[in-house]
């Protein structure tokens, strides 16, 4: 092993018995060559040691599949980003009529739809799973105008993937597969548990005092495969980066790669841009394209360098994976590029300028209250959405202190949330309306 795979090894260990991940597979493409290193296990109950090819959730590192599967129909004429999805879905219904108008392929795969994104309802396992998720969509209420806030979009994704079906004429799985797995070569990457119970299959695990224990259920709803139904390994992630950074495999242009890939509208506080589903942020000077991922404490992460030719993949399996990956691929961007990002300084605001900002802020995941506390602005989560009944449940986070970088602009000190930015967005009064955390908006009680 190289002395930078080493290195970023030692923050995996070191990680891993901090935060109580039972299993990690880390892959890195640098200078033309791949590198894997694995760690621990797949499943507590039943362990086998995790490897290059061990299966996991990717979750909404999906996403970048359906952006990319999209923008294989757009080369071929069959889709077209900035038309009105009627086109296509002429059954499309939102709350807003002005949004079933005009919303278009765009809109979903880049967060600007404006309805609630956080939809995970099961319309069952057969083929009309996404026409049905689709006409779901008319009983969903629409938060914001069309095209005005970036708010992480998970029902844009499925809405997608009805569009991919339409166009292609097969079911969505099927149309990822004959259009971008099967030519890539990426043959272990399934949708189905039929297709994957052969295979090495990581579950999903909450960390307890006592230890881990496996998460159940294991599944997402068939309506949720667009934008995270994904289970694949390091070894055909690292083929799919070397795809996103190649000359397209003859499957895509390079300049719709780049089209995908580019920062084409500011993306909240998760990111500084976002393209067609990929993100991008800025680490040390350099351009860092990327998406991340989780679905019942299954934690990912995928980060490319283009003009490096870089990425580093990492898979978790435990609740507090998102620290894990994190703290790894800064580490890895830091140990074979020498990028290191770092925070702005904080601005010292005054409790009578803080006490503006506190209060209840509702969504569909969870809420968040904001009070002071010490003279310092507090974050604690107060509901969690109780996701497809999943047993164990985690333990609460604790309450976060924040910092603020700029006007309405902040960013958590301690963990588990270190790191993680937020804003706030006002009304035409200037008065408070939402507070965006974790990507997704907060309304405001009261």
């Amino acid at each position: 092993m190289s002395a930078a795979i080493e290195r970023v090894s030692e923050v995996v260990r070191a990680q891993m018995a901090e935060l109580g991940v039972p299993g990690v597979a880390l892959g890195v493409l640098h200078e033309g060559r791949t590198t894997t290193a694995s760690f621990g296990v797949n499943n507590v109950e039943h362990p086998l040691p995790v490897d290059e090819r061990t299966l996991f959730r990717v979750a909404s590192i999906t996403k970048t599949f359906t952006g990319t599967l999209a923008m294989r129909l757009v080369e071929q004429g069959r889709l077209d980003l900035d038309a009105p999805l009627r086109r296509y879905i002429p059954d499309l219904r939102f709350a807003d009529p002005d949004a079933t108008e005009r919303a278009t392929l765009r809109d979903c795969l880049d967060h600007y739809g404006g309805w609630t994104g956080d939809v995970f309802d099961d319309f069952g396992r057969g083929e009309d799973a996404l026409a049905r998720y689709v006409a779901h969509m008319a009983e969903v209420p629409q938060l914001t105008r069309l095209g005005t806030v970036w708010s992480y979009n998970n029902a844009g994704f499925s809405i997608a993937g009805r569009a991919i079906e339409v166009a292609s004429g097969r079911p969505y799985e099927q149309a990822l597969v004959e259009l971008l797995l099967k030519p890539l070569g990426l043959e272990r990457s399934f949708f189905f548990a039929e297709d994957m119970v052969t295979h090495r299959v990581a579950a999903g695990h909450t960390s307890l005092p006592e230890g881990p224990r496996v998460t159940r259920p294991w599944s997402i709803p068939r309506a949720g495969h667009p934008m995270g139904g994904l289970v694949s390994c390091v070894e055909d992630l690292l083929q799919w980066a070397r795809f996103q950074m190649s000359d397209g495999m003859g499957l895509l242009k390079r300049a719709t790669l780049d089209h995908a890939q580019a920062a084409l509208k500011p993306a909240g506080a998760m990111a500084d841009a976002i393209g067609v589903a990929w993100q991008s942020v800025d680490v040390g000077g350099a351009r860092v394209v990327q998406h991340g991922g989780s679905w019942l404490n299954q934690l990912s992460t995928f980060r490319m360098v283009p003009e490096h030719g870089f990425a580093v993949i990492v898979l978790t399996n435990g609740h507090r994976g998102a620290e894990l990956h994190g703290a790894v691929s800064g580490a890895a961007l830091e140990a074979y590029l020498g990028l290191r990002s770092e925070p702005k300084p904080a601005l010292a605001l005054g409790e009578a300028e803080l006490r503006e900002y506190l209060g209840r802020y509702d969504a569909v995941l969870d809420d968040v209250e904001l009070s002071l506390r010490e003279g310092v602005l507090t974050l604690e989560v107060v509901r969690r959405a109780d996701l497809l009944g999943a047993r164990p449940r985690a333990p609460d986070p604790p309450p976060v202190r924040l910092a603020f970088e700029g006007r309405d602009q902040l960013r958590a000190l301690d963990p588990p949330f270190k790191g993680t930015r937020g804003d706030f967005l006002r009304g035409d009064a200037g008065e408070i309306v939402w507070f965006r955390w974790g990507g997704r908006i907060h309304r405001r009680r009261g």
